[in-house]
């Protein structure tokens, strides 16, 4: 491979140059990664597998609800709490907007099925915290912590 050819791994296609996530697969694989990490080194108490699948779907929520309604992904952060506390996954997903997430019921006026707005009722049900704050160069930063037992 020469020095002037910029095709990427697969590992890198889909992050923010900055190593980022920028897809909502590469945040599903960053939670697992860090929780993977985590229990390895500190054999923090163990992680079932329904604890990681609901600290990977929430993650996916955010990162799709970022991307679809937030102008996108503007920084993403994974890390494991504790030992010494409850474990979880803390998630912050920022995007560009300053517009808080809504549920949108079921259905509408006339009965009729409606499409998505269910992603944030499940972030807010499967997260034991769950913060929405302004960020000071505009958009919003959304932190949750998913309970790892």
């Amino acid at each position: 491979m020469s020095e002037r050819d910029t095709t990427r791994t697969v590992e890198e296609r889909g992050t923010h140059p900055h190593g980022r996530p920028c897809r909502p697969a590469d945040a599903r694989r960053a939670v697992e990664h860090a929780v993977t990490a985590c229990t390895g080194l500190h054999d923090a108490a163990s992680c079932g597998v329904g604890a990681l699948a609901d600290a990977v779907l929430v993650a996916s929520e955010l990162t799709t609800n970022a991307i679809l309604h937030g102008g996108g992904i503007t920084d993403f952060q994974v890390d494991v709490v504790g030992p010494g506390m409850r474990p979880g996954v803390r998630l912050s997903v920022c995007d560009r907007s300053h517009d808080l997430p809504v549920a949108v019921p079921p259905t509408d006026d006339r009965g009729r099925r409606c499409l998505g707005g269910r992603g944030w009722p499940i972030v807010c049900r499967l997260s034991r915290e769950v913060r929405v704050a302004d960020l000071p160069s505009g958009g919003k930063c959304i932190t949750v912590v998913v309970p790892l037992s």
